[in-house]
């Protein structure tokens, strides 16, 4: 069967909290409502409703051949191509009326690494000082399972890559960066304006036996067992110019399973691309439309609402344009009926924990002192989630055992501090470094009535609505009305369940590192940042993280050299176009081609389909269109095997043009001789669409 490591879904909300909240105050209720009050009448941004606002968008696609994908932990799902190319979709917002300023990127990524944030923020201090700091820089993964991995610092997250990829992780830096750049660029007074609704045909809770073991009364709070709320922020500005949108939608991007080859941002990539199609955007522009879908609390939420294979829906491209498609569909109802200003300033929080050793008070827990645990997983872990099944089975649990291994298991390698969970690989406590992250970043950012909390992990739907409900606790009385998860933010360290779902120790379970009491830490430590926002205070910056850059090992090996016969060059045709086609048919040209890792060609493209426009040609696809697909394999022409071939493909939309066609590859070689990197391009023949 196959493995599913790193992907889930879950969570929810508590009567409790606004208790714990009080427990937590060193004020009299009476004498915090008068402090807030006044608070509030001092707040200079408290009825403002003007911002400046900008957006950058940056290809941050990384090797299209030959490096392991992230998200399913399968060794020989190696990269073969591109369907749709990787883009970071970033937005600064700042509040004249009290001089701050945040950063929100969304970037189709599995996971938003601890490294690529650090050096991010280095590069954008190198630029502007002390303008963009952790404090106010956001940076969210998307989640999609079809990106190239190896750009994580720690070994658990390279395991099944076989190694650190420097040439994709610098990638992806330069990328966030580089959007980031724009967007500060782009910066021009605008405003936001607010909007939501259910979209309740796209996902589904793939455990719902651990959501059931939340308690009754708060599940009768909510109608669905998974978040059905989209979140929407449509930026524009003062000059009538649309600068973009950011939603939030909790639900996987595992549209695409295990047994896709090629580079996809999934469902979230594909709707952002129907968004950005509709309103023109240009890709190589400095400024132009961004639409970025971002996630949230998907933790134990699928998208494969008919059921699927290899962790994916039923078929790769039809399932992942489904859920895509009924995202982009809510989203431009949002968009076009966006009424509500976003009113407020904005204000950011942010600290370090080290989550292996918080202690947490009672008000978050049973009511007795509780404390997290050295990061471990569980069982669980490898048998994977329902919607992609890997060894064993879910819910392996030291609460019931019924099997002799369970038995054993628990015996020998659980800890009272790990509670249920039979413990599978301790990543805490091996050397020389942990195996995944033990300090990390917590941060709430404010844009007006809506604050965001960026954790770095996947929360399930009921922890993701116990953490919105305590902040905005906290921040109602501030103007703060909506609160919004942006899930694998800053950081990646597994899965966040509630008590209840870790009990059961299915996947998210298994996948908590830090033990039962994981979420009840990040309560207490995110209710003292949304208290500081309330309350104008600071916060500690907490412990550093580990800082692994220059402690990265490899099994990976460049490309030593490409190869051809000898009576052909790089960019012949293997495999010509027909003469004709009509549309819906797809054209399909085979060239002898050079490996993509020669030359990523960001911002650019490794093929272009195009239309003949009197004496010249006009491109009117690239290989991030979804109608296209590059392919690369490598080919055998003993008696050397550097050759590989290039295949292009165009299914021909329904609107198409009719008139004079061709197809463009575009490459790179590298010699055997000299070790250069030369460009080199081939056509297929012209064909005709009718």
């Amino acid at each position: 069967m196959k493995r599913r490591l790193f992907s889930s879904p879950r969570l929810l909300a508590a009567v409790v909290l606004v208790l714990a909240l009080g427990a937590c105050d060193t004020q009299s209720p009476d004498e915090d409502s008068l402090s807030t009050r006044s608070d509030a009448l001092a707040d200079p941004c408290a009825t403002n409703q003007s911002f400046q606002v900008g957006a950058g968008l940056y290809d941050i696609t990384g090797p299209a051949a030959e490096i392991g994908m992230m998200g399913y932990a399968m060794v020989d799902q190696k990269t073969a191509g591109i369907h749709q190319r990787l883009r970071s979709r970033a937005f600064v917002v700042a509040s004249p009326c009290n001089g701050k300023r945040a950063v929100f990127v969304s970037a189709d990524l599995g996971q938003l690494y601890q490294g690529v944030r650090q050096q991010v923020v280095e590069k954008l201090r190198a630029r502007y000082g002390t303008l963009y700091t952790d404090d106010n820089v956001l940076l969210s993964a998307t989640h999609t399972h079809s990106g190239p991995g190896g750009h994580s610092h720690y070994a658990l997250y390279n395991l099944t890559i076989l190694g650190y990829d420097k040439q994709g992780f610098d990638a992806i830096v330069d990328g966030i960066f580089q959007s980031i750049v724009r967007a500060h660029d782009n910066l021009a007074p605008g405003t936001i304006r607010v909007a939501s609704g259910d979209l309740l045909d796209a996902s589904i809770n793939r455990s719902p036996g651990a959501y059931l073991r939340n308690p009754a009364t708060e599940r009768a709070q909510y109608a669905h067992d998974t978040d059905k709320r989209m979140t929407l922020l449509r930026l524009q500005a003062d000059d009538g110019q649309e600068v973009g949108l950011i939603n939030w939608f909790a639900v996987h991007a595992t549209s695409m399973g295990n047994d896709n080859l090629l580079i996809s941002g999934d469902n979230k990539g594909y709707a952002s691309y129907l968004f950005e199609k509709l309103k023109g955007t240009n890709y190589t522009a400095q400024r132009t439309f961004v639409a970025a879908f971002a996630q949230s609390n998907e933790g134990d939420v699928t998208p494969n609402i008919y059921g699927g294979t290899n962790g994916g829906g039923a078929n790769d491209f039809e399932s992942t344009e489904l859920s895509g498609r009924k995202q982009y569909n809510l989203a431009k109802t949002l968009y076009d009926t966006a009424s509500a200003p976003l009113t407020g300033g904005v204000d950011f929080r942010h600290a370090y924990v080290a989550m292996d050793s918080v202690q947490v008070t009672p008000a978050y827990t049973d009511g007795v002192w509780r404390t997290t645990c050295e990061a471990a997983i569980g069982d669980s872990m490898l048998a994977g989630a329902e919607d992609g099944p890997g060894y064993g089975y879910e819910g392996s649990t030291c609460e019931s055992i019924d099997d002799a291994w369970g038995v054993f298991n628990c015996a020998l390698f659980t800890t009272a501090c790990q509670g249920e969970k039979p413990i599978v690989l301790e990543m805490g406590t091996l050397q020389p470094y942990p195996w995944t992250p033990e300090v990390l970043p917590l941060q709430v950012v404010r844009l007006g009535n809506v604050a965001l909390v960026a954790l770095p992990f996947e929360p399930t739907t009921m922890a993701g609505r116990r953490v919105r409900q305590q902040v905005l606790a906290q921040l109602s009385p501030v103007g703060v009305n909506q609160v919004v998860i942006a899930g694998l933010s800053n950081a990646y360290a597994g899965y966040l369940s509630t008590r209840e779902e870790y009990a059961k120790q299915d996947y998210e379970g298994a996948s908590t590192h830090f033990g039962p009491w994981t979420l009840a830490a990040v309560q207490q430590e995110v209710d003292k940042l949304a208290s500081a926002i309330r309350t104008g205070a600071t916060v500690a910056p907490g412990p550093t993280p580990r800082d692994l850059r220059n402690n990265q090992s490899t099994l990976q090996t460049g490309v030593v050299y490409d190869d051809k016969l000898l009576t052909v060059s790089f960019g012949s045709i293997v495999t010509n176009a027909l003469a004709s086609y009509s549309r819906g048919q797809t054209v399909s040209v085979k060239f002898w081609g050079g490996h993509p890792k020669n030359n990523l060609r960001r911002q650019g493209s490794f093929l272009q389909v195009q239309r003949k426009s009197g004496t010249t040609w006009v491109t009117v696809a690239n290989d991030w269109d979804w109608e296209t697909k590059y392919r690369w394999k490598r080919y055998d022409c003993a008696p050397t095997y550097g050759c590989s071939h290039v295949t292009t493909e165009w299914t021909i939309p329904a609107d198409a043009v009719p008139g004079t066609y061709r197809i463009r590859h575009d490459g790179d070689w590298k010699s055997g001789w000299d070790g250069l990197i030369r460009a080199y391009s081939g056509t297929s023949r012209e064909f005709t669409v009718n």
